[in-house]
């Protein structure tokens, strides 16, 4: 599991633990035994990162998301991002309860960690295509009822905000129902 990153829809909190010696820890687990992160650079690493996503300074004093405001919760997982340099990052719903402000600046620091390192996967998991005005997918994949039933490029998903599920909720239906007769042809 080094190198996976999982950015949660609901960040958990950490009271009693600041982001910098959360963020120092975290990065001396990834190390071999007898290497320990330099502490001048680490901290020239963590602020050279939150000034990319516009954070003061003095929160990097702050408990892991402890009183925080939902944009404060994302920008501090994009932090621990930029910081751990994962090779695999899962984004659930980070654009969830963000303003536009806040999404532009998380996008932006996404987008710059991509540019870094462009060997990096990011696995984007979103309701809504605005995410996708700031942050150009890839690829996109469509799931109803734990499949997916749509593959493309980025029209897909201004298809999907078009149209809505309801098509591809009733084309994922008729599949299921198919799947379910050759099942039971076969176990017959």
């Amino acid at each position: 599991l080094a190198g996976m990153f999982l950015a949660f829809q609901y960040p958990t909190e950490i009271p009693g633990v600041s982001i910098a010696n959360f963020l120092r820890t975290a990065l001396q687990a990834r190390l071999e035994d007898g290497e320990e992160v330099d502490l001048f650079d680490f901290q020239e690493e963590l602020l050279d990162r939150m000034k990319l996503l516009d954070m003061d300074p003095a929160f990097a004093e702050r408990p892991v998301n402890d009183g925080f405001s939902g944009g404060e919760k994302k920008r501090n997982e994009i932090l621990q991002m930029a910081v751990l340099r994962p090779t695999l990052a899962l984004m659930d719903e980070t654009d969830s309860g963000l303003d536009i402000d806040a999404l532009q600046i998380v996008a932006n620091g996404v987008n710059t960690l991509r540019e870094e390192n462009p060997d990096m996967t990011v696995l984007l998991i979103t309701h809504y295509q605005r995410m996708l005005n700031y942050i150009k997918p890839d690829a996109v994949h469509v799931m109803v009822g734990g499949r997916i039933v749509r593959s493309g490029g980025p029209e897909v998903a201004v298809a999907l905000e078009e149209q809505g599920y309801a098509d591809w909720k009733e084309q994922d239906k008729d599949e299921g129902q198919e799947e379910e007769q050759q099942q039971q042809v076969v176990t017959a």
